[in-house]
């Protein structure tokens, strides 16, 4: 019989839960995030959980900096987790094992791997392009979490720093000047948007769509400034892949021409020569397929 893992995607506005058994996944399930309290939050995930049946052990991605080790979020701003010993509460609770990881991470799992969940890439660097910057790494088939559970917070790298007078300002809350995510998420878009007369990001890309000169140039403005993070990266860890996922990825290839063409510029002579640059696949149900396949994997190793 094949074994049952259950993925949790749990974000600022929805929970989503679905069963990945053999190599289908469930359409997933969606409620509205209980915001209210981490008890409110817990009872929800729980019950989610419990209503969906059976399971060898379940995987939760959330939009946190985890502590893998005993599913605590060091840092949470979207969802009341801080301090939360989620995998312990969770594993008390449901008699199953529980591993908790960060959202953006997990879905780098779900792009490292085919539909029939074969691996396609053992070195993988996901970039989600939406509200803020996000990342996940996949280093040896395997998450690469660093020393703390922290790693890739590709975001937060500085890409338009000033220099000219020694460390660049700094503010008491990120994301910094000069980061990637605040030149390049989906907040930016907005603000490119607005300068050209659109209401948002999202209207920007609709715009581009369509053709729009102006829409056009606003998308091309974030895709350079996207590509040299992703030219960071690639000097850095020389992947096979390099996947773009987040809202703004909605701009396809009116996003990824001109950030290919700058990481390209970008990126050390000899270095990242077989990186494919590409736009995620699974959308929407990466961090619940990513959540399901963290539990086998940690189940299989364990």
């Amino acid at each position: 019989m094949a074994q049952r893992f259950i993925g949790v995607d749990v974000g600022g506005t929805k929970v989503s839960v679905a069963v990945l058994e053999g190599t289908e996944l469930s359409e997933p399930t969606l409620r509205p995030t209980v915001l209210d309290s981490s008890e409110g939050l817990i009872d929800q995930l729980a019950q989610l959980i419990e209503a969906a049946g059976p399971a060898d052990a379940v995987g939760i991605g959330v939009p946190s900096v985890i502590d893998f080790a005993t599913g605590t979020a060091r840092h949470s701003v979207n969802v009341p987790l801080q301090d939360v010993p989620l995998r312990r509460i969770l594993t008390e609770r449901l008699k199953l094992p529980v591993f908790v990881d960060n959202d953006a991470t997990v879905a780098a799992l779900a792009e490292a791997h085919d539909d029939d969940l074969s691996q396609i890439a053992q070195s993988l660097i996901l970039f989600t392009i939406g509200t803020g910057v996000g990342g996940g790494i996949v280093l040896g088939g395997r998450i690469y979490r660093g020393a703390t559970g922290g790693a890739a917070e590709l975001g937060h790298q500085l890409i338009g720093a000033d220099l000219s007078a020694g460390a660049p300002p700094h503010t008491d809350e990120a994301p910094q000047p000069g980061s990637l995510e605040r030149l390049a998420a989906g907040r930016a878009l907005d603000a490119l948007g607005r300068e050209r007369g659109f209401d948002d990001g999202p209207a920007v890309v609709t715009a581009a769509r369509a053709g729009d000169a102006s829409a056009l140039e606003a998308i091309h403005i974030l895709g350079e400034r996207l590509g040299v993070g992703i030219a960071n990266a690639i000097n850095v860890f020389d992947p096979e892949q390099v996947v773009i996922g987040g809202g703004v990825s909605a701009a396809g290839e009116l996003l990824l021409e001109p950030a290919r063409a700058v990481a390209r510029r970008f990126v050390l002579p000899g270095v990242g020569t077989r990186t494919e640059i590409r736009l995620a696949r699974y959308g929407p149900r990466a961090g619940v397929r990513g959540a399901a396949l963290l539990a086998g994997q940690e189940v299989l190793n364990s």
